[in-house]
């Protein structure tokens, strides 16, 4: 079965569009029709790669600056570049004209979804799961959400996006502004919600991912966009370059699946009923930002390009920075740290089935910006 056959029905109103293709006209020919499969073989592959060949995690763990896997960078590059190439600085510019889009996402990433959060695996964690997880683990559980609820996505929308045809100089716009308020706000949150006033928050290790995961895959693609066009032109470079790169954000993304599950599979393999009480309220979450976002915007009116990104960033996570948050404060073996790489078990599968939703309900958004 195809994600063609599994996606939902949109909305009453106008029928549904074509399935989306990659940017580029291209298509993800059979990666994206089957993404969900190969999100789920990688992440088998990935477990069994760290037990069966554990040389391999513990080589790659050895390549880390302030708790940022470098190997894991570098795939995050692989899988944004074919998004970044496409930014248009000239487009750019015109964000400013259609300011709302910044706005819901700002607003709905700080001053709903952190909170919204920490209610929700509040209530499953410690009263609905209470008599299957000792409080004081089902606490650490819940530290490890609220650092997940507090690190809106940054890298990884890139890809949803890719596969929602969204607006890439707009998404990259939305995604910088989050970063900037990141470097404010993730802290202040995460103290207010866990109550305490002396964490520590790995300040190098915030800077260093947006270097790493915004800087310098934006300055490469720019710099190959201009380069291609210059020498090839613009009709070459989005019809022949960005379909020949079009694979290369999926094949990256499933790669990066299977170096994160083999850096983890031992923590998986040790808890799986808890793994899945910790999934509850976390697909909950990320269903609810979701619709709450994407609902905002259909009010509103805004153009897809722009509200199907919008409504994905909220509702995924910066699951590398919560991670790495998740090991420094509590320590590699603690329970938030394990609530965090379930963040990233459930998010993958979730937000695949909310691209798909994002897609069948194209036609019930504007096309083109309406004012």
């Amino acid at each position: 079965m195809s994600d063609h056959d599994l996606e939902p029905s949109p909305p009453p109103g106008p029928a549904a569009p074509e399935p989306a293709e990659a940017a580029g006209g291209g298509g993800l020919g059979v990666f994206g029709r089957y993404l969900t499969l190969w999100v789920a073989l990688a992440i088998v592959a990935g477990v069994a790669l760290g037990q069966l060949v554990p040389a391999v995690p513990e080589t790659l763990a050895r390549y880390e600056y302030a708790s940022v896997s470098l190997p894991v960078a570098v795939l995050i590059w692989a899988m944004i570049f074919p998004m970044m190439v496409q930014v248009d600085f000239g487009a750019v510019v015109g964000v400013r004209r259609e300011p709302v889009g910044l706005v819901v996402t700002t607003g709905v990433n700080w001053l709903v979804k952190p909170f919204t959060m920490y209610a929700i695996a509040w209530v499953f964690l410690l009263v609905v799961f209470s008599p299957f997880i000792d409080e004081a683990l089902a606490r650490e559980y819940l530290a490890g959400a609220i650092l997940l609820g507090a690190a809106p996505c940054t890298a990884m929308v890139f890809v949803w996006s890719y596969l929602t045809k969204g607006d890439p100089a707009y998404t990259l716009v939305q995604v910088a502004v989050n970063d900037l308020v990141m470097l404010v706000a993730f802290a202040p949150i995460v103290v207010f919600l866990l109550g305490i006033s002396d964490i520590t928050v790995p300040w190098d290790t915030v800077l260093l991912s947006v270097a790493l995961y915004i800087v310098i895959p934006l300055a490469a693609g720019y710099a190959t966009r201009v380069l291609l066009i210059q020498r090839r032109g613009q009709r070459w470079f989005d019809d022949v370059f960005l379909t020949r790169i079009a694979p290369v954000t999926p094949a990256g993304l499933i790669v990066t699946l299977v170096v994160l599950f083999a850096f983890q599979g031992d923590v998986i393999l040790d808890q799986p009923f808890h793994i899945a009480l910790i999934a509850v309220p976390l697909t909950i979450q990320t269903v609810v930002i979701f619709f709450l976002t994407y609902g905002v915007f259909f009010k509103l009116r805004t153009r897809h390009a722009v509200a199907a990104p919008g409504a994905l960033i909220g509702a995924s996570n910066f699951f590398e920075l919560a991670v790495a948050a998740a090991i420094a404060l509590f320590g590699l073996q603690s329970g938030a740290a394990l609530a965090t790489v379930v963040g990233v078990l459930v998010e993958v599968p979730v937000m695949l089935l909310l691209v798909r939703y994002a897609n069948a309900t194209r036609s019930a958004f504007p096309a083109t910006r309406t004012s």
